[in-house]
Formats: structure tokens, C-alpha cells, sequence
């Protein structure tokens, strides 16, 4: 994805609405509804677990658009999948990666949880305390907002020190997960956000699945094939 993530979230969210009233019930077809990668990636769940991966990032309005249907998305997963998140940061312009920073900064510091991760979304794209867009205009705001912001954000939900915030953000170990993601991403092939990597194996996007419900049920089918069921539909 390196035109401006905006622009194509426009393409997608105006096709992606529509097709999600659709029928469900579809035989899920290999190559066209989701892709099988060629170099199977390991995960980083015990034996028996399935691992569900959003790549998204919270500068991206296409995940905004996306993260409640990732709240149904958890909870309509069995109690063998494990959700998890790989920020990415590959539109520098739209400063994707000094989310991608903080977010692997909360995460070291254990701040990451479904109402904290809601919660950023909006920062960006209902309060504007982290817009990196003016919403009349579409213009990018100058300057974008920094690593310092973010703490501040943190800061009044968690209650962590800002300078702590900061300080671990420059720290080895988000440094490590920062490139562990970009290579990640770069392994899976993953190309646009919100993408769906099911347990190292299969890529799919909200409009290969044919929409937001369609795409609970695929990543419902997939986790059941790994699990070792049949799970619904061809594929």
C-alpha cells in the first residue's frame, strides 16, 4: 500500500459495506477468498492454539472503519484461537510509524487491551487528539503527532508516567518488535490494512471474504481447519 492510505480506504470501505449485508453461508474458495502463504510463518502460541493476526495500524482510517467488527471477531472466536495485532508502518507520510512505535511501547509496558486499543482508534479519528489528518480539509496536520503525544494519551488512560512511556519507547526490546513486524509483514506478503493472517498460513482481507461478516465466518472456517475440523464450505 503506498498510495495515500485515505484515498484507498475510500475504495475499499465503498465496496467493502455493501457486500457485508450479503448472504453468508459462501464455500470459501483458496485463491480467491483468502491465499495460502507459500512460506508458512511460525507463531508465538502453545501447542493446540490458533493464531488469529490483524495487521492494521491505528493511522489507518480503513482499520478504523474495521476494529469494531474486530471486537465481534474475538468474541465469536473459540476458546482455542488467540487474537493478537502486528502494527505496520510502511506510509511513513502519514506517520504510521511512530504508531507502530507506540504501539510496541504499550505493549512492553502491558497497556494493551481491547478498551485501550478502541480507544486509540478514536484519539485518532473521533477525538482528535492524535489526528494525522484534518477531518474538513484532509490535509496532514504539520506537525504530525510524535511519540510524546501518544504518552500523553497513555498517560491519562493507563496512568503510566509520560517519561517512562517515552523512555521505552527508545528501548531495545520495542526496537527488536518494530522490525519484527516490518519483516513479518514483509514475509506474509501483506500489502493493505486491515489484513487477517490465520495461524501462519492463510492471508485475507474484508474484501476477499466479501465483506465484514463474511470475513468473521472465513477466519471462523479457517481456524476450525487448523483445529483439525472440516469446518464450513469448500477450500
Amino acid at each position: 500500500m503506498r498510495m495515500s492510505v485515505r484515498l484507498l480506504a475510500t475504495v475499499i470501505l465503498a465496496g467493502a459495506a455493501p457486500l457485508a449485508l450479503g448472504a453468508s453461508g459462501a464455500n470459501w474458495v483458496e485463491g480467491t477468498n483468502y491465499e495460502v502463504l507459500q512460506t508458512p510463518q511460525p507463531t508465538s502460541v502453545a501447542a493446540g492454539k490458533v493464531e488469529v493476526t490483524e495487521v492494521f495500524s491505528y493511522a489507518c482510517p480503513a482499520c478504523n472503519a474495521f476494529y469494531p467488527t474486530v471486537d465481534k471477531l474475538r468474541a465469536s472466536l473459540p476458546s482455542n484461537a488467540v487474537l493478537d495485532f502486528v502494527s505496520a508502518a510502511f506510509i511513513p507520510t502519514e506517520d504510521w510509524p511512530m504508531f507502530q512505535r507506540a504501539y510496541y511501547t504499550a505493549l512492553l509496558l502491558g497497556l494493551v487491551n481491547p478498551r485501550i486499543h478502541d480507544a486509540m482508534f478514536n484519539a485518532v479519528w473521533k477525538t482528535g487528539e492524535l489526528a494525522v489528518a484534518d477531518p474538513k480539509t484532509d490535509r496532514l496536520i504539520q506537525p504530525p503527532p510524535s511519540i510524546q503525544d501518544a504518552a500523553k494519551f497513555y498517560a491519562s488512560k493507563t496512568g503510566v508516567s509520560e517519561a517512562k512511556f517515552v523512555a521505552a519507547s527508545n528501548s531495545f526490546g520495542v526496537v527488536t518488535r518494530m522490525r519484527e513486524a516490518d519483516q513479518y509483514i514483509k514475509d506474509c506478503q501483506v500489502d493493505q490494512t486491515p489484513t487477517i493472517i490465520v495461524n501462519g498460513k492463510y492471508r485475507l482481507t474484508p474484501q476477499t471474504a466479501g465483506g465484514y461478516n463474511q470475513l468473521i465466518e472465513l477466519v471462523k472456517y479457517l481456524v476450525a481447519k487448523e483445529s483439525g475440523g472440516r469446518g464450513r464450505g469448500g477450500g
